[in-house]
């Protein structure tokens, strides 16, 4: 039997697209469009906050929307970003992650789950 290992509880997980896909598929991929690179800007960004036990960051395969490439969804809210790069992670971090606030202008159009709402709880920082 094995010993007992808690599990971990993130206040938020955030998976980003590195899915790939042949050079001449018409829809692309998030890898050729900079997802593993996107992905390790969002790991190091939280490691270097001190994040990294309330998000989690994983990859993510394919996420069906390969025409906003890179995409990032964030859970457990579902607010999904489109045409995410490296630069624009200190923003997510900062404003969604940390302030609960979605950055608008990355959001992929129709989340009608969303009901319009872009403000969600501050992230419980615990020491």
């Amino acid at each position: 039997m094995l010993p007992f290992v808690s599990m971990p509880s993130f206040q938020r997980h955030v998976f980003v697209c590195i899915n790939e896909r042949a050079a001449d598929n018409p829809k692309g991929c998030c890898k050729a469009k900079g997802g593993e690179d996107v992905r390790d800007q969002l790991k190091l960004e939280l490691k270097k906050r001190g994040l990294s036990k309330m998000i989690r960051a994983n990859n993510a395969g394919c996420l069906d929307q390969c025409e906003y490439g890179v995409t990032v969804v964030v859970y457990p809210e579902q607010v999904w970003y489109g045409h995410v790069t490296v630069a624009d992670i200190a923003e997510i971090v900062e404003k969604h992650l940390v302030h609960g606030e979605v950055v608008t202008r990355l959001l992929i159009p129709e989340q009608p789950h969303l009901g319009g709402k872009t403000k969600f709880p501050v992230l419980e920082v615990t020491p």
